[in-house]
């Protein structure tokens, strides 16, 4: 059955791959769809995230990604850099991602932030980790170390209480094999709106709720819609629910360490068949922050 797992998963890859990487923690993690974001939180932010998808499945899919990113000097330039690195079954794939964002205040407490993402991606497969029968095939052979590039851009608008982006993270369609009949490893175009809003839930703000939103459109696939509620505790713990439809169940919790320390967890139940080959996800995340006596977050957004 795992032997089968793998072949299923490597047909996957072989029909929809070079998609973009899957989180479940997006609302912190919006750098790597959107490039307007960076910036967006007033401080220099560090963030490194590891996904561990369908614990038990041969050949299930481990994420990496670190990113970085700052405002400049003058506010309303934004810097961002990006690391992610994506294992499915027989393929590795490494993409880095440079950011450049500007920002307009469009009120006394939100900004409108335009963003572009230049970005390369590293692809490998290994054959050995194919079925015998198609570790020989030549047509796998010259899949190491392939290089494209790309190029994105988004919109952002946030205050410290909300926020909506929309965003295409790769404008270039390419394939990594094409015979003219059948075209392999297609990296299709991802289309992007995440959107979210923090409420106090008393007069004090020692509980405080936000929703949240990400929709995902990619050609000639079903729309994947995650919905998420968090609940922030003495803005020291958060907890929460998200649901990404007609296919898994996640539960969320983070702790704020200290004043530039978060960390992050979420755990994924898969809603469909899948749930019986695997024995759920898992994510963890921790983002630093460098502040002082000029820059701080004055609420605590979870994004």
């Amino acid at each position: 059955m795992k032997k089968l797992a793998l072949v299923l998963l490597f047909c996957s890859a072989v029909s929809f791959a070079q998609q973009d990487a899957q989180f479940t923690q997006y609302m912190y993690n919006t750098i790597n769809i959107n490039p307007a974001y960076a910036g967006s939180r007033g401080v220099m932010s560090i963030f490194g995230l590891y996904r561990t998808q369908w614990v038990g499945l041969d050949g299930a899919p481990e994420t990496s990604t670190l990113s970085l990113n700052t405002p400049l000097n003058n506010k309303n330039i934004g810097l961002g850099f990006s690391l992610v690195n994506d294992k499915i079954g027989p393929t590795t794939e490494n993409n880095i991602s440079v950011d450049f964002s500007y920002s307009i205040q469009t009120s006394a407490e939100a900004k409108l932030s335009f963003g572009i993402k230049g970005s390369g991606n590293i692809f490998n497969l290994d054959p050995n980790k194919l079925t015998p029968e198609h570790q020989g095939d030549p047509q796998f052979s010259d899949f190491r170390n392939k290089f494209t590039p790309n190029v994105g851009a988004g919109v952002y608008w946030h205050s410290d209480k909300g926020y909506v982006g929309l965003s295409v993270p790769n404008f270039i369609q390419t394939s990594r094999y094409d015979d003219n009949d059948t075209a392999i490893y297609k990296e299709l175009i991802n289309y992007y709106l995440i959107a979210g809003y923090v409420f106090n839930l008393d007069r004090y703000e020692m509980i405080q709720f936000k929703p949240a939103v990400l929709a995902k459109m990619v050609d000639g696939s079903p729309l994947q819609v995650d919905v998420s509620a968090n609940f922030l505790f003495n803005e020291k713990f958060t907890a929460g629910l998200s649901y990404r439809w007609s296919a898994a169940l996640s539960a969320m919790a983070g702790f704020q360490i200290n004043k530039s320390m978060y960390i992050g967890y979420a755990y994924d139940r898969e809603t469909t068949k899948l749930n019986n080959y695997n024995s759920g996800s898992h994510e963890i995340f921790l983002r630093f922050e460098f502040m002082n006596n000029y820059n701080r977050i004055t609420s605590p957004r979870f994004f």
